[in-house]
């Protein structure tokens, strides 16, 4: 373990961040899609599309939506899907820091780390392919929603399959770490 002093405006706070024998590299993900949204305004306010069938691969087309609320300061992940991309929508309120793995062997991109804020500042759509580890903060003082459209089922037909899901944020020597 190291320890590191991250300065943030005036204040110092101390870090400590665990080494594993594989670092990972600062830099774009294969196969991760970041896209800013079109917004349509009018005199009622605004619109945006978060996906179109005609724009995105049959495989990666949506089984289900979702919502979902995340408080000021807390973290959802690090996780992966073995099979399931995920269709994220972070367009506001409030913003997100967005962490991402390639933790695929095969890809040009592996041990490969991604970071980007999005929501209200940033809108963006994130596609996230099975084997890319993703993690997720909300930032400031204001809630965030997240809309996610999966490719696949959460926990299958009925509910009754297993939860593709292998979940690293548990883990106290996960390389997978959000400062």
């Amino acid at each position: 373990m190291t320890t590191t002093m991250i300065e943030t405006g005036t204040a110092r706070r101390r870090r400590t961040t665990r080494r594993t024998s594989s670092e990972f590299l600062a830099g774009e993900i294969d196969g991760v899609l970041i896209r800013a949204p079109q917004r349509h305004r009018d005199g009622r306010g605004w619109l945006v599309e978060l996906f179109r069938e005609d724009e995105l691969a049959w495989e990666l087309r949506p089984r289900m939506s979702y919502v979902s609320e995340t408080q000021p300061g807390q973290a959802r992940g690090p996780h992966e899907h073995q099979h399931q991309t995920d269709c994220f929508a972070f367009i506001g309120p409030g913003d997100f820091e967005i962490y991402l793995w390639d933790n695929r062997k095969d890809s040009a991109t592996y041990r490969r780390q991604y970071r980007v804020v999005a929501g209200v500042t940033n809108p963006c759509i994130v596609i996230i392919p099975p084997g890319v580890v993703h993690a997720y903060r909300c930032l400031g003082n204001t809630p965030g929603w997240v809309f996610n459209a999966p490719n696949q089922l959460y926990a299958g037909e009925g509910r009754r399959s297993p939860v593709d899901e292998i979940r690293h944020e548990d883990d106290p020597d996960s390389p997978y770490v959000l400062d």
